[in-house]
């Protein structure tokens, strides 16, 4: 264990938590845009795209600052397995001062986050944890900072980036400049950008659809920093209209907590109510909306 404690004390502290250093930057962003929409809606005296709705928008802000706590636990906890796998198990260690390790660091993130980020949305026991982001029915900056508390998948989904031989400091790095990359695509103040750029690149347009509720978007547009994985994987779509917002079953509240767990509860009501062991599996690892077979015939109503 010595070689992991001294391993600890070489971490740059610079890159610990980037997302840290992006926070003002981001409540400057959102302040603009929330004054530019409320300074649009009294000029047309009706609600603008990207309006705001003052205790959405604190909700989201709030989620956002306690997900800045609980990810660096998350982190925490993390790094002490990923220091191990890198130390003992990888069969080799690449160089942080080579531009290829970062490469490597990036690209991987950014891969892993889009089977994540799509199992995230098919399995419903890990749509619990990322549903919070979705249950806003507004698409803005604020909506951006509306993240999750419970950060364990993607901690299990980054293991094989250490295994690779990539510092642990700089996995963590790569899913931060992922998270302060996905900032500025909340919003419905950019339209569609060159051609080149939608076609590699998460967008504003490409996200919106990834938020988006009807039926032709739902389940589609997964990836972080680039869009390509979901054009190779057969989950593009292209923005064809505005979305509508939210959870296909909306949620009447702005508690934080409540909006946190309460697909938790859900499952566990569903799972108590079951009779057999195959519709309990299936209630919390099927895809949201899953019903027995018996009810399939009745309208699936996803929480």
């Amino acid at each position: 264990m010595d070689r992991i404690g001294n391993w600890l004390e070489i971490i740059p502290p610079s890159m610990r938590e980037p997302v840290l250093f992006a926070v003002p930057f981001f409540l400057l962003l959102l302040t603009i845009e929330w004054t530019a929409a409320r300074k649009l809606e009294h000029l047309e005296d009706r609600p603008t795209s990207g309006a705001y709705m003052a205790r959405d928008a604190w909700a989201s802000i709030s989620m956002g600052l306690v997900s800045v706590a609980t990810m660096g636990a998350w982190k925490f906890l993390a790094l002490l397995g990923y220091a191990a796998l890198y130390a003992y198990v990888a069969p080799w260690h690449l160089s942080a001062t080579k531009w290829y390790t970062w490469v490597i660091a990036l690209v991987g993130v950014d891969v892993l986050f889009y089977f994540y980020h799509r199992t995230a949305h098919r399995v419903r026991l890990i749509w619990a944890t990322h549903q919070a982001h979705h249950s806003s029915r507004y698409f803005n900056f604020a909506t951006a900072l509306r993240q999750k508390w419970n950060n364990s998948g993607e901690i299990v989904v980054w293991t094989p980036l250490p295994l690779l031989g990539i510092p642990p400091w700089m996995v963590f790095s790569g899913f931060s400049v992922s998270l302060i990359y996905q900032f500025w695509i909340h919003t419905e103040r950019i339209g569609r950008l060159p051609r080149p750029i939608e076609f590699v690149f998460n967008t504003p347009s490409h996200h919106r659809v990834h938020h988006g509720i009807d039926k032709l978007y739902i389940d589609k547009n997964y990836g972080g920093i680039l869009i390509v994985w979901d054009r190779m994987f057969g989950s593009f779509q292209p923005e064809v209209f505005r979305p509508h917002y939210g959870l296909t079953k909306q949620v009447t509240t702005f508690n934080v907590w409540k909006l946190q767990t309460h697909e938790y509860a859900a499952i566990a009501r569903d799972v108590k109510r079951a009779d057999r062991w195959r519709d309990r599996i299936g209630y919390a690892f099927g895809p949201p909306g899953w019903k027995p077979a018996a009810q399939r015939l009745e309208p699936a109503q996803v929480s």
